[in-house]
């Protein structure tokens, strides 16, 4: 076989393929007309026409040349414009700062050493007691240094002597329930703590004297919000002693008493905001050792109701009530057995 033979068997089989694919539109319409028709033919199944017409969702654009003179108008034609479109004039909102002014909780709270200040330095527990006290001042330390990096003048016997101070008028303004002095004497945790199951109750409270100066043993620092506000805690030791009287609303005595004086030993942990410039120290909590015994529980008091006047006895039942319950009674019965 030729090649010419071998060329036109390739070219008329090439023909018949796509005649066949194409239809016979290949022959009868041009190109162009041939892209219109099937740029505009209809879908083969017309059943979702109005879905696939919600596909498309025509948005208005803004104009923004409005908006441009809009904000050239005065404030009365602007408003008027407003009214005919039917939209509301803006308002200005104005998000009221956040302020922090307390952290929610001591941080990293200190453990006192079991017998304290029961225990004698020269003994052996006494001892041992110094040496891990030494051992965990490292980050007491570094912690102080954040703090005079902000305030230069942060002294420890001085911070410790004002804590004493703060301590004494802070429970001196709780037993007069003066709740305004306190709020500037506690922060907003250690303030519902303090004024809670005071209701209907006078205490008595007085400050004999310092059996020990008082001593900071514990110091830290953290940050809240952002690391530029900074708020440092520092744990003082407090050796007193102290008379506590508590009364209930008929003025019986609850716990303690007026004429015995007790030795009091407490860990008083202050909060300062060293962020702020007039920040102050205000009481935030107290340690209570696990080891702690538990405290004996306060003898409450409850109104006993007059039986007799409150709950008075029905009157006897009389000779006619009887004899209608009878009456009722037998009716009862018959329409049962009836």
């Amino acid at each position: 076989m030729s090649s010419y033979s071998v060329l036109r068997c390739f070219s008329q089989t090439c023909w018949n393929y796509n005649f066949g694919r194409c239809g016979s539109s290949l022959l009868f319409f041009p190109a162009s007309q041939m892209s219109q028709k099937r740029q505009y033919r209809k879908h083969y199944n017309p059943k979702f026409r109005e879905e696939r017409a919600k596909k498309v969702i025509k948005m208005k654009l803004p104009d923004f040349e409005e908006q441009r003179r809009d904000e050239k108008l005065p404030i009365e034609e602007l408003r008027v414009k407003l009214k005919e479109k039917g939209i509301a004039p803006p308002r200005n909102w104005n998000d009221k700062p956040l302020f922090v002014s307390c952290t929610g909780s001591v941080v990293d709270p200190y453990v006192p050493p079991e017998g304290d200040g029961k225990i004698s330095a020269i003994t052996g527990p006494g001892v041992k007691q110094v040496y891990e006290t030494i051992g965990k001042k490292g980050k007491s330390y570094l912690a102080l240094r954040k703090i005079r990096n902000v305030d230069y003048e942060f002294d420890i016997p001085t911070v410790a002597q004002k804590v004493q101070d703060i301590y004494i008028e802070a429970h001196t303004a709780l037993s007069e329930k003066n709740e305004e002095k306190l709020h500037d004497l506690v922060t907003e945790k250690a303030f519902p703590e303090m004024m809670e199951n005071i209701k209907n109750k006078t205490i008595v409270w007085k400050f004999i004297e310092q059996l020990e100066h008082a001593r900071i043993v514990h110091v830290r620092v953290t940050d809240m919000v952002s690391r530029e506000n900074l708020f440092a805690q520092v744990t003082c030791r407090l050796h007193t002693r102290q008379i506590l009287a508590v009364y209930d609303r008929f003025g019986r005595l609850m716990h303690g008493s007026e004429d015995t004086v007790k030795d009091v030993l407490e860990y008083v942990v202050m909060e300062k905001n060293i962020s702020l410039p007039h920040g102050s120290w205000k009481i935030h909590g107290k340690i209570i050792p696990d080891w702690m015994p538990q405290k004996e529980p306060i003898q409450k008091t409850y109104y006993l109701p007059d039986i007799e006047k409150d709950y008075p006895e029905p009157p006897p039942p009389s000779d006619k009530s009887l004899q209608e319950s009878d009456s009722s009674s037998e009716l009862h019965m018959k329409q049962s057995s009836s």
